[in-house]
């Protein structure tokens, strides 16, 4: 293949990790697909950036990163990764860099300090920490062999006060449009959106919320503008003066791209981030429920016009089964709809399945999963999510407290699943586990030999059909079950790339 071939591959791989833009497969029956299959060669991204919002406000708060980029075939040797802090946007909208009255001639991005975090290889987990109420939001790039599937997890614990106990969320890739079912604008909630812009202009966003009875109008939600290399966190009850348990969030950006989490925090049953849900489909998945949770919250929103009617079945270690009494959901156009499903995993694993029951709408969704009673309880957030596909990753797992959830809808599937070396030192590890259909499976992930440290996991199906998956990180503060859970889409370390059917060398002359 001539030089001008690869540069054009180049450039469109680059483009799709940057953008996010990625290659599906075509449908059954398509008599194309065959051909596209054969003409489309599956290449590593080149470049990818990833956002973390700034971790909590508290005193009390004690957060680590953990940077992983899994080893994968047909990189070149060079590259890096890092993630920096960002600047924190100011009230006025001026440069969020610079000291007023002071010009030095750099922007804020100059001004950035060292990396926070700069892995070594790929393989190792490299990890970092920080506490306390002043750790900004990152704004992190990787290129080369570090791009394909890194993958950040912040974890904080909060000692005490509203939101108290475990909140983990995956550091996101910047997009145009995010959909968060789940928030609140309840007094007994603090709910914020964090928005995080990494590139060297201002991005202009519009934050809508959609509550039971349709659109909650917020003037102020409009238009709002987050400075180039820095984070603005937005109070959701600040856009509106009604009160509502449950609420959809959808960030739309005018222009530019920002990264975009929901930190829920409760006064009594703590909190966590809410990631963004996937794009809205006809069908869900959401999985990785804990076998004991006590309380389970489905809601949904469906943003057209159209009303959706959705099958609502779990799927639990024996099979697909119906839960009594929530047969079915009835979602109405453009208005969130909640359902209380209580302990529907009746101690067994579980995930959500949602089917239409006669036309598909599409609709996104999300779960509030609570463990413990009385005043010893603790929340967390369950998106619905894409399929595992060809790889998904998981950071920050300790020998003791983590758990990967398993869920294959349709057909049965097998998989594999490695347990990287630990940041401190350890030998990867590597098993197979095979998913019945329509089956979930909590698994005690494999622990690195001679573990110390952290280390990461990557998920990898092998044969059979898609695969959804999540990992929950739990620990026990105070009498507390604390908890949280992070899905396990692919991680898109790969992109299909069209190969060229004529020789392009004469573009060279």
């Amino acid at each position: 293949m001539n030089r001008t071939t690869l540069s054009l591959i180049a450039g469109v791989t680059a483009l799709a990790a940057v953008t996010g833009f990625a290659a599906l497969s075509a449908p059954d029956g398509d008599p194309g697909a065959d051909a596209t299959a054969k003409a489309a060669a599956q290449l590593p991204v080149e470049r990818t950036s990833l956002l973390c919002p700034a971790p909590s406000t508290s005193d009390l708060a004690e957060t680590s990163y953990t940077s992983f980029t899994p080893v994968t075939k047909g990189t070149e040797s060079g590259g890096k990764a890092e993630l920096q802090a960002a600047a924190e946007a100011s009230a006025d909208g001026s440069d969020p860099g610079g000291d007023k009255g002071e010009d030095d001639g750099k922007s804020g991005k100059d001004k950035t300090q060292k990396p926070v975090l700069t892995p070594k290889e790929p393989g190792k987990p490299v990890t970092g920490d920080t506490s306390g109420s002043e750790a900004p939001a990152l704004v992190g790039t990787a290129d080369g062999r570090f791009a394909p599937g890194w993958t950040v997890q912040e974890t904080t614990e909060v000692a005490a006060g509203t939101g108290r106990g475990l909140q983990g969320v995956n550091c996101a890739a910047p997009d145009t449009s995010f959909w968060f079912p789940g928030a609140s604008t309840a007094a007994d909630r603090t709910d914020y959106v964090h928005l995080t812009n990494p590139d060297d202009s201002a991005a202009v966003v519009d934050v809508e919320l959609y509550g039971k009875d349709g659109t909650l109008q917020s003037p102020v939600g409009e238009g709002i503008t987050v400075q180039p290399h820095s984070s603005e966190p937005v109070l959701l009850s600040t856009l509106t003066d009604e009160e509502q348990t449950n609420l959809t969030v959808h960030v739309n950006v005018r222009s530019g791209r920002v990264g975009a989490s929901v930190q829920a925090l409760d006064d009594k049953l703590g909190g966590d981030w809410l990631a963004a849900s996937t794009d809205p489909s006809g069908s869900l998945v959401l999985p990785g429920i804990p076998k004991d949770a006590t309380s389970v919250r489905l809601v949904a929103f469906t943003p057209g016009d159209e009303d959706a009617d959705l099958k609502v079945r779990l799927a639990s270690p024996s099979g697909l089964i119906t839960p009594a009494g929530h047969e079915t959901v009835h979602v109405k156009g453009g208005m969130t709809t909640a359902v209380d499903l209580g302990d529907v995993t009746r101690g067994e694993a579980g995930s959500l399945v949602l089917t239409p029951t006669d036309r598909s709408v599409p609709v996104v969704a999300a779960l509030r999963v609570v463990r413990g009673k009385g005043d010893k309880q603790e929340t967390a957030f369950i998106p619905a999510t894409r399929p595992v596909g060809t790889r998904a990753t998981s950071a920050d797992n300790s020998a003791k407290g983590s758990t990967l959830s398993l869920t294959a809808p349709g057909r049965a599937a097998t998989v594999k699943v490695t347990a990287s070396a630990g940041s401190e030192g350890g030998t990867p590890v590597s098993k197979t586990y095979t998913i019945k259909a329509g089956t979930t499976q909590d698994i005690e992930p494999p622990a690195p030999g001679g573990l110390k440290g952290t280390y990461a996991l990557t998920v990898e199906p092998v044969s059979g059909g898609p695969v959804y998956g999540a990992r929950t990180l739990a620990a026990n503060e105070s009498g507390v079950p604390a908890f949280t859970v992070q899905t396990l889409p692919d991680d898109r370390g790969t992109v299909a790339v069209p190969e060229a059917d004529e020789d392009l060398s004469v573009l060279q002359k």
